[in-house]
């Protein structure tokens, strides 16, 4: 039998208010409040992104505050940026690549819940799909990314939009819900 934990992480419904997942939130509320009251740059500071992201293949630069229920699911490339007010709900892995870049308040929300009263409220189900961010991908203010959506990679995501559905490479997608407006020319001149 699987584990709410084994559970969650594989996209299938699980009970949140598992004493295994809470004491792991809990875990994380206190490393977020020492990234959240530390000064960018200084050794506090550093030393809380590594503790909250175990998994990253780089360094990442978070501007507090910053909020996510685990950081053990975030797994960031070489180069990562968020800016000020940033919230990753990591209930399941969000993959983000070299080069990418948050603007303020940018939501990134793996987790999603039962359309029946029943399981959600009474039951406290939820469930949580795999968000995956190509390399060199910039994200605008205020943007939204869904359960379950790929973005590919050079692509840049406009200011204010809510990315329901996968959004591909070299391209510029804005709006509500998002949707690609042009292609981009990636190709750089030697």
């Amino acid at each position: 039998m699987k584990t709410e934990k084994e559970k969650m992480l594989a996209g299938k419904p699980y009970l949140a208010r598992d004493k295994e997942l809470l004491e792991e939130r809990t875990q994380c509320r206190k490393t977020l409040q020492k990234l959240n009251k530390s000064l960018p740059n200084s050794d506090q500071w550093k030393e809380a992104i590594k503790t909250l992201l175990p998994n990253a293949r780089g360094q990442a630069s978070l501007k507090p505050p910053f909020h996510c229920d685990y950081g053990s699911n975030i797994i960031v490339g070489e180069n990562f940026y968020a800016n000020f007010n940033c919230t990753v709900l990591d209930v399941n892995t969000v993959e983000i690549g070299d080069n990418v870049m948050f603007a303020p308040n940018v939501q990134v929300y793996t987790a999603g819940h039962p359309l029946d009263v029943k399981s959600r409220v009474e039951e406290g189900v939820e469930f949580g799909l795999p968000i995956k961010i190509g390399n060199n991908v910039w994200v605008g203010g205020g943007a939204i990314i869904c359960p379950g959506v790929t973005i590919g990679d050079n692509t840049v995501i406009g200011a204010g939009a809510v990315v329901t559905k996968d959004v591909p490479a070299n391209v510029l997608a804005a709006g509500n819900p998002c949707r690609v407006i042009k292609a981009i020319d990636n190709e750089v001149e030697s």
